[in-house]
């Protein structure tokens, strides 16, 4: 599926399930359509750069910073948590949702630094100027379809070698984890970059079925139960990594949606499918980054 067809589609979703009223879904319609078209215009948006160095400063228990990488053609911004001390550690890439770099995924980074994990999540908006060059979320997932797939990989596999560079990391030892559109974009990284030994999309699409045998990735994939528009391709991906023979294992879980992980949004937060899932991406990682 085109990206542009798998971003349309998550808004149309919103509305059926009632999440978003039908003007509004026809709002945040036009703005995609402007954006694919060239004339959406960004504005930078100053609570959001102000929100994003709120939650960096609140955190004490980790140490974090912003670094960019270097990518083929453009530079990546993102932002990285690592313990206080430590070295030899796991890192793991974050892949954020189609809204980008948000606080929601700045504090994942944190809290797998918590873990003793050195992580670091790429704004895959660098290219459109930022997540913070936007003022609102439609705007941002607007400004990500005009984004090629390929562009996104290399930017995502510049963020791995950034990652594989720190000198807290051993790069043997490197993971990814992604959500929703980053889920998808994790499956796409591990069929291209071999660095990466352990993956944990969240109800993420499919890569191309071609592709699987490129991956070397220990792969948990997660799902959440009401999610029919993603588990549609379960059973293709099951079959791939099965005949395949990659390490696979998937998680479904019952009652809940898309997105469930999510605690900033209230609509699709599943609180105890939220906290299993993190606690077997935890163990996930930790088995195949030792």
């Amino acid at each position: 599926m085109e990206l542009k067809d798998y971003l349309r589609d998550e808004i149309l979703e919103e509305a059926d399930l009632g999440y978003i009223s039908s003007e509004e879904r026809d709002r945040r319609l036009a703005v995609f359509d402007n954006a694919l078209n060239g004339s959406m215009m960004a504005v930078p948006s100053a609570e959001t750069a102000g929100n994003a160095a709120q939650a960096e400063a609140a955190d004490s228990d980790v140490l974090t910073s912003r670094p960019v990488a270097q990518g083929k053609e453009s530079e990546v911004m993102t932002y990285m948590a690592k313990p206080k001390s430590g070295a030899g550690l796991p890192g793991v890439v974050v892949i954020h949702e189609n809204k980008g770099l948000v606080q929601y995924v700045e504090d994942v980074v944190r809290r797998l630094a918590r873990e003793g994990f050195v992580a670091v999540a790429p704004d895959l908006l660098s290219r459109r100027g930022g997540t913070g060059s936007f003022s609102e979320p439609a705007e941002a997932t607007s400004a990500l379809a005009t984004i090629g797939r390929e562009e996104l990989v290399d930017d995502l596999i510049a963020t791995v070698s950034l990652l594989a560079a720190d000198d807290s990391v051993q790069p043997e030892r490197i993971g990814v984890i992604g959500f929703c559109f980053g889920g998808g974009m994790a499956w796409r990284l591990i069929t291209k970059d071999s660095r990466i030994k352990a993956a944990v999309p969240f109800y993420g699409p499919n890569p191309p079925l071609e592709d699987v045998p490129d991956i070397k990735a220990s792969v948990l994939a997660i799902y959440g139960g009401l999610d029919d528009r993603i588990n549609a391709g379960i059973d293709e991906i099951v079959a791939a990594m099965e005949q395949n023979n990659k390490v696979f294992e998937k998680i479904i879980y019952p009652g809940a949606e898309h997105a469930f992980h999510n605690d900033t949004n209230p609509d699709r937060y599943h609180p105890e499918a939220a906290a299993q899932a993190w606690q077997r991406a935890l163990a996930w990682l930790r088995r195949w980054l030792a």
